[in-house]
């Protein structure tokens, strides 16, 4: 769901960098005002974790992929304004130093899957979860839907950005996005119960109560982002076929739109230098993770520094 330099008017582009960086500034705000001292390397390690998953593709029907948004997980477990920030740095990174997602079109990416795809996995959760009334089988299904939902809105969102672009009509773009990110949202859905089930069977403070009251000790937090780097270790492993983006893209003949980034650091995520293409995917992999979670972590501390005395 990486939007490309290209497919975007330079109109739309700005009008949604304006609106990310309207709600990213609100995000740290508020998370500055609300963030607890244990939440800073949870935040952390979810942006790690969520960025390794993110590149291990899973194959869907048609000879398409798709991979893990995880905005609803991060959400869950830490809340939505701190989500916020996890998934903005996740998606400036893959942008920034992967090429993963045009420039210009960062703001649409950023307003996707940071903005849209959190407030409606909050929507989503926080609604189920009052009508389950606590009931453990409901963190299941709550965490599932808000999952779901979470790609599928996203998706339209960026189908009607497409055809407010006059890249390709509403009418083709929707119905395509939407029926791709269909399926995929079942995979995303998957994935975060999974999550959520290993931490309610291990960790379940993090799971059962509110999300800002989420804790755990270093061990947690080594044991998280020791995941993390284990799931970039398997990156190698990911589905080659396009992803639901680019897949809609070939079929409705708007591919060659994209353009080439402007500067290419470690495209494709595939580290220069390194001859052996699955060392150097792991590398960067592995870069990836620990830059995330640095940046994560930096900027939390940074907004926590700031915080009046109670």
């Amino acid at each position: 769901m990486h939007i490309p330099d290209g497919f975007l008017s330079t109109l739309v582009a700005i009008i949604f960098w304006v609106s990310s960086i309207v709600g990213l500034a609100y995000a740290l705000r508020r998370t500055g005002k609300d963030l607890g001292e244990r939440q800073v390397p949870l935040m952390g390690v979810l942006a790690a974790a969520i960025f390794a998953g993110q590149m291990l593709n899973f194959s869907v029907t048609g000879g398409t992929s798709g991979h893990l948004l995880g905005a609803a997980l991060a959400t869950i477990l830490v809340g939505p304004w701190p989500a916020v920030v996890v998934m903005t740095t996740v998606v400036s990174v893959q942008a920034l130093v992967f090429q993963d997602g045009g420039l210009l079109a960062l703001g649409a990416n950023l307003f996707n899957m940071a903005i849209i795809g959190v407030a409606v996995s909050y929507f989503v959760y926080a609604s189920l979860r009052r009508m389950t009334r606590g009931a453990s089988w409901g963190l299941f299904a709550s965490g599932f839907a808000a999952a779901w939902s979470s790609i599928f809105i996203a998706s339209l969102a960026a189908a009607l950005q497409l055809a407010l672009s006059g890249t390709t009509p509403a009418n083709l773009a929707v119905p395509a996005m939407g029926g791709i990110h269909a399926l995929i949202g079942v995979g995303e859905g998957l994935i975060t119960v999974g999550a959520l089930a290993f931490l309610y069977a291990t960790r379940r403070e993090m799971v059962g109560a509110a999300p800002a009251a989420a804790k755990g000790g270093r061990g947690v937090w080594a044991l998280g982002l020791g995941i993390a780097l284990l799931l970039s270790v398997l990156s190698p492993l990911a589905s080659a076929h396009p992803d639901g983006l680019e897949w809609v893209a070939e079929q409705e003949g708007f591919l060659e739109a994209a353009r080439t980034p402007l500067f290419n650091l470690i495209p494709d995520y595939v580290l220069p230098g390194v001859s052996n293409e699955a060392l150097a995917t792991i590398l960067a992999g592995i870069l990836g993770t620990l830059i995330v979670f640095g940046v994560v972590v930096a900027v939390a501390y940074l907004r926590r520094s700031g915080k009046p005395a109670a």
